[in-house]
Protein backbone atom coordinates (compact mmCIF):
# COMPACT_ATOMS: atom_id res chain seq x y z
CA UNK A 1 0.00 0.00 0.00
CA UNK A 2 1.49 3.45 -1.40
CA UNK A 3 1.31 6.06 0.96
CA UNK A 4 1.06 9.72 -0.12
CA UNK A 5 2.13 13.17 0.44
CA UNK A 6 -0.77 15.56 1.63
CA UNK A 7 -0.47 18.96 2.36
CA UNK A 8 -1.68 18.50 5.86
CA UNK A 9 2.09 16.57 6.43
CA UNK A 10 3.82 19.98 5.12
CA UNK A 11 5.86 21.91 8.37
CA UNK A 12 6.26 24.89 5.90
CA UNK A 13 9.75 24.50 6.40
CA UNK A 14 10.90 23.70 2.70
CA UNK A 15 14.02 21.99 3.37
CA UNK A 16 12.25 19.52 6.25
CA UNK A 17 9.00 19.08 3.77
CA UNK A 18 11.66 18.06 0.68
CA UNK A 19 12.93 15.61 2.45
CA UNK A 20 9.81 14.39 4.07
CA UNK A 21 8.48 14.18 0.66
CA UNK A 22 11.83 11.84 -0.55
CA UNK A 23 11.28 9.27 2.40
CA UNK A 24 7.96 9.16 0.93
CA UNK A 25 9.00 8.43 -2.33
CA UNK A 26 11.86 5.49 -1.30
CA UNK A 27 9.04 3.64 0.94
CA UNK A 28 6.93 3.58 -1.52
CA UNK A 29 9.73 1.51 -3.24
CA UNK A 30 10.33 -0.90 -0.54
CA UNK A 31 7.02 -1.24 -0.25
CA UNK A 32 6.35 -2.09 -4.14
CA UNK A 33 9.86 -4.13 -4.39
CA UNK A 34 8.60 -6.65 -1.41
CA UNK A 35 4.68 -6.68 -3.26
CA UNK A 36 6.65 -7.95 -6.52
CA UNK A 37 8.62 -10.10 -4.81
CA UNK A 38 11.66 -8.69 -5.67
CA UNK A 39 14.96 -10.06 -4.84
CA UNK A 40 16.43 -9.78 -1.21
CA UNK A 41 19.31 -7.83 -2.68
CA UNK A 42 16.75 -4.45 -4.27
CA UNK A 43 14.67 -4.58 -0.93
CA UNK A 44 18.07 -4.29 1.21
CA UNK A 45 19.54 -2.01 -1.28
CA UNK A 46 16.14 0.34 -0.31
CA UNK A 47 16.28 -0.51 3.55
CA UNK A 48 19.70 0.70 3.70
CA UNK A 49 19.04 3.82 1.89
CA UNK A 50 16.74 4.35 4.00
CA UNK A 51 19.03 4.11 6.96
CA UNK A 52 21.41 6.60 5.58
CA UNK A 53 18.46 8.99 4.68
CA UNK A 54 16.60 9.16 7.84
CA UNK A 55 20.20 9.79 9.68
CA UNK A 56 20.45 12.64 7.25
CA UNK A 57 17.02 13.60 7.75
CA UNK A 58 16.78 13.75 11.21
CA UNK A 59 20.21 15.21 11.89
CA UNK A 60 18.61 18.53 9.55
CA UNK A 61 15.93 18.73 11.77
CA UNK A 62 18.23 18.10 14.49
CA UNK A 63 20.92 20.99 13.92
CA UNK A 64 17.23 23.73 12.76
CA UNK A 65 15.87 22.76 16.23
CA UNK A 66 19.10 23.41 18.36
CA UNK A 67 19.52 26.50 16.05
CA UNK A 68 16.13 27.93 17.27
CA UNK A 69 16.44 26.75 20.70
CA UNK A 70 13.03 24.40 19.96
CA UNK A 71 11.66 23.90 23.41
CA UNK A 72 10.85 20.14 22.88
CA UNK A 73 13.98 19.52 21.21
CA UNK A 74 14.56 16.96 23.86
CA UNK A 75 11.50 14.92 23.01
CA UNK A 76 11.62 15.02 19.80
CA UNK A 77 15.09 13.81 19.08
CA UNK A 78 13.64 11.03 21.55
CA UNK A 79 11.55 10.13 19.13
CA UNK A 80 13.73 10.15 16.25
CA UNK A 81 16.17 7.96 18.55
CA UNK A 82 13.24 5.48 18.62
CA UNK A 83 12.38 5.29 15.04
CA UNK A 84 16.25 4.71 14.90
CA UNK A 85 15.38 1.59 16.95
CA UNK A 86 12.61 0.22 15.61
CA UNK A 87 14.26 0.59 12.23
CA UNK A 88 16.78 -1.99 12.76
CA UNK A 89 14.66 -4.18 14.36
CA UNK A 90 12.72 -4.24 10.36
CA UNK A 91 16.16 -4.65 8.97
CA UNK A 92 16.86 -7.69 11.55
CA UNK A 93 13.62 -8.88 10.48
CA UNK A 94 14.19 -8.54 6.50
CA UNK A 95 17.94 -9.96 7.10
CA UNK A 96 15.72 -13.38 8.51
CA UNK A 97 12.62 -13.10 6.64
CA UNK A 98 13.70 -11.70 2.95
CA UNK A 99 11.41 -9.79 1.32
CA UNK A 100 8.04 -11.06 2.79
CA UNK A 101 4.02 -10.38 3.59
CA UNK A 102 5.08 -9.74 7.22
CA UNK A 103 8.17 -7.03 6.20
CA UNK A 104 5.42 -5.05 4.56
CA UNK A 105 2.98 -5.26 7.23
CA UNK A 106 6.52 -4.38 9.90
CA UNK A 107 7.29 -2.05 7.31
CA UNK A 108 3.63 -0.51 7.37
CA UNK A 109 3.93 -0.59 11.04
CA UNK A 110 7.48 0.68 11.85
CA UNK A 111 7.92 3.38 9.05
CA UNK A 112 4.91 4.27 7.49
CA UNK A 113 2.47 4.77 10.39
CA UNK A 114 5.12 6.28 12.48
CA UNK A 115 6.10 8.50 10.00
CA UNK A 116 2.49 10.16 9.18
CA UNK A 117 2.33 10.61 12.82
CA UNK A 118 5.74 12.13 13.56
CA UNK A 119 5.41 14.47 10.93
CA UNK A 120 1.47 15.28 11.42
CA UNK A 121 2.63 15.90 15.26
CA UNK A 122 5.83 16.88 16.26
CA UNK A 123 7.46 18.45 12.90
CA UNK A 124 4.14 20.32 11.94
CA UNK A 125 4.97 21.95 15.81
CA UNK A 126 8.61 22.26 15.04
CA UNK A 127 7.20 24.56 11.46
CA UNK A 128 4.36 26.64 14.02
CA UNK A 129 7.33 27.14 16.22
CA UNK A 130 9.69 28.29 13.74
CA UNK A 131 7.11 30.39 12.00
CA UNK A 132 6.01 32.55 15.51
CA UNK A 133 10.10 32.88 16.14
CA UNK A 134 10.70 34.70 12.30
Amino acid sequence: MAIQWTEDLATDVPEIDTQHKELFSRINRLLESCNQGKGRTEVGKTISFLEEYVLIHFSTEEKIMLDHHYPDFAGHKAQHVHFMSNLDTLKQQFSKEGPSVHIILLTNHTVVDWLQSHIRKLDRALGAFLKKSV
